[in-house]
């Protein structure tokens, strides 16, 4: 399956008020990108620790209603802080609200305060990706049984990399696998998604692989994505944190995806 290029930005909900995170979101849209993420903590991840903050699920329910093109979600959800079933409802909502732009990105969770000061069980990686492999067919389920019924197939974004558990998760339910990987980690975890997929009997086409741009200072879109690109990711996301937002990486990047789909089309 040939796929554009997308660009993504997440908006980092730390360090800024709501009112300088909305005009963040909505400036974003208007550079042109094809999603737009947040994520799912309760504390700054970077910086003051104590910062300003906020929580994700209310925030998409927002950015639902002043945007309008953008695909929007949390990259990702912690399936540890919400029961599967109503975490379907709040995204079987929120696609409603945006006229069916929701991506439901979802992992097993790894930042221990969120668990500790809000009284979740942080238990073992083990037990969290155990959790979040019995939640996705729950959530699928329920999806089914809503009135009324999502508008779309909700898509399924997994972040995470581990090879013989969440790449299985992402082969059983991902429409989209986000990773942190480099050129060779994205190879040879690619090959592990497709083995897994041709044991579960799934066109491995069927999945986008995203990758997260780092910080990666005057290095151009096109010199830092081209190898990723030939190694199969066609969707690249960039972090932008408060109080600033400055998006100015965020728009050489889609010129950058212009030209590129420009350039392949057909």
């Amino acid at each position: 399956m040939n796929r554009p290029i997308r660009i993504g930005v997440q908006m980092q909900p730390q360090h800024a008020d709501y009112k300088r995170i909305r005009m963040a979101v909505v400036e974003a849209e208007e550079t042109g990108v094809d999603m737009i993420f947040n994520w799912d903590h309760f504390f700054p991840l970077s910086g003051d620790a104590e910062g300003l903050h906020f929580e994700c699920w209310t925030m998409l329910g927002s950015w639902a209603e002043i945007t309008s093109r953008a695909e929007i979600g949390a990259l990702v959800t912690c399936n540890s802080y919400r029961n599967p079933d109503l975490l379907a409802d709040m995204a079987r909502t929120v696609d409603h609200m945006s006229d069916g732009r929701l991506i439901l990105g979802i992992g097993a969770g790894w930042f221990q305060r969120d668990y500790d000061e809000y009284g979740f069980e942080f238990g073992t990686p083990g037990s969290r990706l155990a959790d979040l492999a019995d939640a996705l067919p729950r959530i699928r389920a329920r999806w089914r049984k809503l009135n009324p019924l999502p508008t779309r197939n909700i898509p399924i974004l997994i972040g995470g990399g581990g090879e013989r558990k969440t790449l299985r998760m992402v082969a059983e339910h991902a429409d989209i696998w986000h990773s942190f990987s480099d050129v060779n980690a994205l190879v040879r975890k690619s090959r592990i998604l497709a083995d897994h997929c041709a044991d579960v009997d799934r066109d491995r086409t069927r999945i986008e692989r995203s990758v997260a741009v780092p910080a990666i200072g005057t290095t151009a879109p096109g010199e830092f994505a081209a190898p990723l690109v030939e190694a199969g990711a066609t969707m690249f996301t960039l972090g932008v944190s408060g109080p600033d937002y400055d998006l100015s990486a965020v728009r050489r990047w889609v010129a950058w995806r212009d030209q590129y789909n420009a350039a392949t089309a057909g």
